[in-house]
Parts: structure tokens; sequence; C-alpha cells
């Protein structure tokens, strides 16, 4: 029996049962891959259909030939980018697997291929099993769970919206007395629960903020299939209802807040801030790779301006539900993400990167890596149809730069909303962007710096990567922290900077006033909800009153060329960080800088 196991006639019918085992595995698991792109693909073409039933025959001979032209020219181009990434994935499969084997067949060990057969019959049901079993019980980890909060942490709600607060997860930490207040608006197109990845792991943006003691809120979407307010809500809705959130939280604490805008969230926030709805209850601002100009990038961007014109169209990508409401397809929308790369995110390339990864897993089950698990379980899950309207907004910032003067490519019941309000304001802005983010590159996040001063912190990595990897307290870029190499710090110091301002405001307050003056009140909340709890608190000076303490606290930064307006270079260097305005500190006026990544 010995024998006849380690013959050779032995060995190959066993390994080729295994090779077809393994290979009818893949196959299967590839076509799962693939729907990833079939699906939107059969989607999108439906809605192209219905569109083009009613405007190809509004349009000319001659302006249906040329833009059908030009749409095969693209999608001809697409098809060779795919091929190159199938191409890219084989190769590596060939460099990577059949060198050993090739070698142990030449040297007479037959045996060689029942070891291939089995690791790639094990390849297989990892990527076809394990992965999809690891993703979906990520469930329980991944994201807020509010219901896991008490119910107070619903502080307020609108017809569009919920406020929670987001409680600490570190068991010995409690809010911090008199503390700054920030609201974290999330992206509409990526949801929330990317902002608390993995709570439980330390790796949550959000509680990156509320493990320090600050009053953490985060401005949550209601389930847009249930919402008809959600459905039909535009920039006017959006800004009403920042602001009411906006009321509750300074009622609450007694003080003006940190606003806070992640990817598409940042620039939503930007727009509520430049509206005046906000003025008086937000005093400093914060942005996370957010597309504050996307006509500026080489990705998306220029993906939609090979589109012809006529089809560069919303229309092409809109679902109408059973009520006749029209909204935004979010399956196209991610989608579209997608297409721009494809030949960096074929299905066969996709893959492969997860076969490899979870080669490496080990354990009978294999434990596979929890921040790939939650990555896709939130790739899967968390893709939401979106608002029309709101599409709307991002589309033009898309298609439509920022203007000489500063003004957005969007207005606001007709006016409009110019960047340089933020400074008129002596508001203090921090941009943080992901220097390898080909989403939103940095390009589009640092289009305001062209407008107006503001400090910049680039982090490595992409898009996801402040919410992921950095906000683990032990990284080495935690959000928590300054970076002396770049001269630049994360944006929870940021916020514990102007928290260390406050605070030495008062003690120099207390100092000079010979006896305790009791604290007024806090202004009474206009916000009609039982959730506002009003809270007495003590006033607390403006913000731009103690920004010279707050960029005191900078860190010390490497001197990069700054140039002036007219395109001179001052004598003097200025640093990466930029202050935010110099009348605003009381110190020597600070120069635009060139932010530009290197």
């Amino acid at each position: 029996m010995t024998t006849l196991q380690h013959s050779p006639a032995w060995v190959n019918t066993s390994a080729a049962l295994g090779m077809f085992n393994a290979f009818q595995t893949a196959a299967a698991t590839l076509i799962r891959y693939t729907n990833a792109y079939s699906i939107p693909f059969i989607i999108a073409t439906n809605y192209f259909n219905q569109v083009e039933q009613r405007r190809f025959w509004k349009r000319t001979p001659q302006e249906n030939l040329l833009a059908y032209l030009k749409l095969a020219n693209m999608n001809l181009n697409m098809a060779g980018r795919a091929l190159k990434g199938d191409l890219q994935a084989v190769e590596q499969f060939l460099t990577m697997e059949i060198p050993d084997l090739m070698t142990a067949l030449a040297n007479g060990k037959p045996a060689a291929i029942t070891t291939f057969t089995e690791r790639m019959q094990r390849f297989s049901a990892l990527v076809a099993y394990t992965y999809p079993d690891a993703i979906e019980a990520i469930k329980s980890e991944f994201g807020f769970h509010f219901e896991r909060q008490p119910a107070s942490s619903l502080v307020d709600e609108t017809d569009r919206f919920r406020l929670y607060q987001v409680m600490p997860t570190e068991p010995n930490v409690k809010l911090r007395e008199n503390a700054k207040p920030i609201l974290i608006v999330p992206p509409l197109v990526l949801g929330a629960n990317i902002l608390a990845f993995l709570p439980m792991e330390k790796r949550s943006y959000a509680h990156a903020f509320a493990n320090q003691g600050f009053p953490t809120y985060v401005r949550v979407l209601k389930d847009i299939q249930t919402n008809e307010a959600v459905q039909t809500m535009g920039l006017q809705e959006d800004v009403k209802d920042m602001r009411r959130f906006c009321e509750t939280i300074k009622a609450r604490n007694g003080m003006a807040l940190t606003l806070n805008g992640y990817c598409q969230g940042g620039f939503t926030a930007l727009c509520c801030l430049l509206s005046g709805e906000l003025d008086g209850l937000v005093d400093a601002f914060l942005t996370c790779v957010s597309p504050m100009d996307g006509s500026r990038g080489q990705g998306l961007s220029q993906f939609l301006k090979q589109l012809p014109r006529v089809f560069n169209d919303l229309a092409y990508g809109t679902k109408v539900l059973p009520n006749g409401n029209h909204v935004a397809d979010g399956t196209l929308m991610g989608w579209v993400y997608k297409l721009k790369s494809i030949s960096s995110d074929t299905p066969l390339l996709a893959m492969w990167r997860d076969m490899l990864l979870l080669s490496k897993s080990n354990g009978d089950p294999p434990a596979v890596n929890k921040t790939a698990a939650a990555l896709n379980y939130w790739l899967i899950h968390d893709r939401n149809d979106l608002p029309l309207k709101m599409t709307q907004v991002s589309f033009d910032s898309f298609n439509t730069p920022i203007g000489k003067d500063g003004s957005l490519p969007i207005t606001l019941g007709g006016r409009p909303l110019n960047l340089k309000r933020i400074e008129e304001k002596k508001i203090p802005w921090l941009i943080c962007y992901g220097k390898q983010d080909d989403l939103v590159e940095p390009v589009t996040a640092l289009a305001p710096t062209d407008y107006v001063n503001a400090e910049v912190s680039g982090f490595p990595k992409g898009h996801v990567a402040i919410a992921t990897s950095w906000s683990h307290p032990e990284s080495a870029y935690a959000l928590h922290r300054r970076y002396p190499d770049e001269g630049t710090r994360g944006p929870v110091r940021f916020q514990l900077d102007l928290q260390q301002a406050l605070d030495d405001a008062r003690a120099r307050a207390v100092k000079k006033s010979p006896e305790k003056i009791p604290a007024p009140p806090a202004a009474p909340s206009t916000v009609d909800t039982p959730r506002a709890a009003m809270t007495e608190a003590s006033e607390q000076p403006p913000l731009n009153k103690i920004a010279k303490t707050v960029l005191a606290a900078k860190p010390p930064s490497k001197s990069t060329p700054s140039k002036t307006k007219a395109g001179a270079r001052p004598k003097k260097t200025s640093s990466k960080t930029v202050s935010v305005r110099a009348k605003t500190t009381g110190s020597p006026k600070t120069k635009k800088t060139d932010l530009k990544p290197k």
C-alpha cells in the first residue's frame, strides 16, 4: 500500500483530482468577484437605455455618432486596462508558484505535484469559504452599534439625521469637565461606520476623540429607503439640520464646537460653515481627506471628463423608487470608483490579492486579518443610495473648479459660498490628507490653501488610513500626536491644543479676578426636542481671542519655500504647517505655502 501511495501513477491521479477541485472552486469564486462589476454593469445598461430612449431622438445624427464613437473608444480603453490588470495577476501567480514546482519535477520528485495541488486547494478554499465567513462574522465588531450605548446617547434627531454622542471605549476615561465638544460629519456615500472601524481593537476615528474625554458627537443619516425626507433633501435642508445640531451641542456644553468633516462630509460641512448659518456655533474647523475641488484630481474627475459630454449626467445613474422619488444609485456610485482604477482592481487581480493575504493565515480554521475583513464588510454592506440633490452638489464640485475669487461652484439659495469667509470669521482650519490617496488626491484636498491660510497635515497611505491604521493610539501616526519630522500634528492633537488654549485662558481669567465670579447659565437652546438636555456651564472665551495660544502649541516644523500672491519668495521660509490668519493670533502674517506633495 505504501508503495502504491508513492508511485508516480497514484501521485498523478491524486494530483489531477486535487487540481480539478481547486480549479472548480477558484472558478466559482472568480464569478463572485466578477459580479462586483457585472451586476452594476447590467443596472447601468438598463438606466442608459431608459434615458437614451428619450434623449436619442432629440440629438442630431452627427451628435449621436460622435458621442457613441467616443463612448466606444472609452470602453475599449477600459477593456485594455482591465486586460493589463489580469495579465499582471497571471504574471504574479506564475512567478511565485510555478518555479518551485518545476524545480521539484526536474529533480525527480513527482510528489511535488501533490504538494502544489494541495496548496492550490487550500488557496481556493480560503478565498471561497473562509474569507466570506470571516467578513460576515466581523459585523458585531465593526461600526458604532449605538444600540449598545445608553438611550440618552441619541441626543437629537430630525426627519433626515440622528445626532449621537460617542461614548469612550476605554474603561477609565471620563468626559472632561468644561471640555470643548466636536461634531463629526461622515460622508453620505461611505456611511458613518467607517469612522468607528474596530472600536474594541482601538481602531476608531470617532473614539480617538471620545477616549481623550471630549464630548464627541456624530451625525448619522437615516435610512433612505424608508425616509422620504432623506430621499428629497438638498443642501438647504442639510444646513438647516446642521445648525440645529450645533445649537443642541452648544446648549449641552456651554461653548462653541469644533466641526469635523470626513471625506465628502468635509465638503458638506464647509458649505454649511460658509453659509453663515453656523456663526457663533462653530469656532474651529477640521477636514480629513475631503474633496474640496474634485476638478483638480486625475482620478474620478478625469474619468468624468473622458465621458462624452451628453452622457456626463446624473440621469444615467438615477434610480426611481416605488414612491416616484429619484435617488442616486449607490451601487453605481461605487462601480464608478472601481472603473476609474480598473487596471489595479480587476476581479482576477482582486481575487489573487485576497489569496495572497489569506495564504499567511495560520490555525484551523485559519485566522483572517480583522482589518481586511472589516474593510470588505464595509465595502459590501455600507453602500446606500444617495439623495439626488446632495449627489448633484458633489457632482458639480468634480466638474467645475473653485472660482478665482474663492467661490465654490455651488450656491445656497442663490447666495455664493466663498472660502475667504473662513478667514473673515477667524476660524482655525486643519486640513488632513492622505499622501497616497488615489480617491481624494492631495491636490484635491488642499485646493482651499490657494485662497485661505490653513494648517495642513499629510498622512502616509490612502483614503481610509486616518480612520483605520492611524486611529490606533500606538501607531506611528497616532492622531493625538505631533509629527516632528513633518512639523505637523494629528486631528486629535489639534483638538487637544484647542482645549489647552481654553484652559489657559480660564486660568488667566481666574488669576486676574480678585474673587471668583459665578458662571452665567448656558444660553437657552432653540432646539425643540426632549433629548436636547439643558446643562449649565460657564461662558467660554471666544476661540479667536485665544488662537495665539493654540498656534503657539503647534509642533516645530521644517522650513520649506513659501510663495506670496505675487509669486515672489520671502527671505524667510515658512513651515508646512500654516497659521490660520495673522490677525487672529497677533503674530506676524504667515504667507501661503506651496503645499503640493512631492
